[in-house]
């Protein structure tokens, strides 16, 4: 009886106790530490404007590519989804003109109607 119920209490107490600190560096010393400015913090953390830079970066460069090329690219990178897609471009058909000229047409009149 004594064996079992020291048993799982003892391996409960093994398990709670805390390791010994080892011996170093004591992390609440503030021996050898380097105290940082507030301003120097605030720049470092500060956002920079890089807008100057970006626009003489897109000036600079006036190589224009080739359209298949750039086609080609968009086409990479369209989604498959028919939302992604863009419409299809349909030929306009252009209005088909007659044959006939404005005398053809009176002369044809004459003919079937009999006007002079």
């Amino acid at each position: 009886l004594q064996r079992g119920r020291a048993g799982p209490r003892a391996a409960g107490a093994a398990r709670r106790r805390k390791r010994a600190p080892e011996p170093g560096k004591n992390k609440a010393t503030v021996k050898g530490r380097v105290v940082k400015s507030a301003i120097e913090e605030y720049h470092k953390k500060k956002p920079v404007n890089h807008l100057r830079e970006n626009l003489q970066y897109m000036l600079k460069g006036r190589l224009v590519a080739d359209k298949a090329v750039t086609e080609q690219v968009l086409a990479q990178n369209r989604g498959r989804k028919s939302k992604d897609q863009p419409p299809e471009k349909t030929e306009k058909k252009k209005p088909e003109g007659t044959v006939f000229t404005e005398e053809d047409f009176r002369k044809f009149e004459r003919e079937y109607f009999g006007i002079p």
